[in-house]
């Protein structure tokens, strides 16, 4: 009798274990439409010049890279995630105008909350 329920409950209870295959492989890759034409155009059209940091020779190269690769490369982990983001916006279907961004700027004031503002150590305004 356990025999016959050990397979039924197995495929109710989900796997707890990653896979060590690449995905990117397994996706398609996308065609080249409007004014991308190459490999170089998409990065420099998504900017932060990705196009200095990546380098595929053909548009198939360029959509079978995936992050263990680009670590390898030596590229940071922020460029890293907005690469593989981007090329999976495009792979949906947008447009690198509609999704692409610059970085955010560095913060200028440190702190939080009302103890400091505009730089300046705001004290307390109670009457004494």
């Amino acid at each position: 009798m356990s025999s016959f329920l050990a397979p039924q409950l197995s495929s109710l209870v989900p796997r707890l274990c990653r896979t060590f295959v690449s995905k990117a492989a397994l996706q398609p890759v996308p065609p080249m439409r409007g004014t991308i034409s190459s490999p170089e155009t998409f990065l420099k059209a998504i900017g932060r010049s990705a196009e200095t940091k990546v380098t595929a020779e053909k548009w198939e190269d360029l959509w079978k890279v995936d992050g263990h690769q680009m670590k390898k490369a030596g590229i940071a982990v922020r460029d890293r995630r907005y690469i593989l983001w981007c090329m999976e916006k495009f792979r949906q279907g947008q447009e690198p105008g509609e999704f692409a961004h610059p970085p955010k700027a560095k913060k200028k004031i440190r702190g939080h909350g009302p103890a400091v503002q505009n730089g300046k150590r705001i004290r307390s305004r109670r009457h004494k």
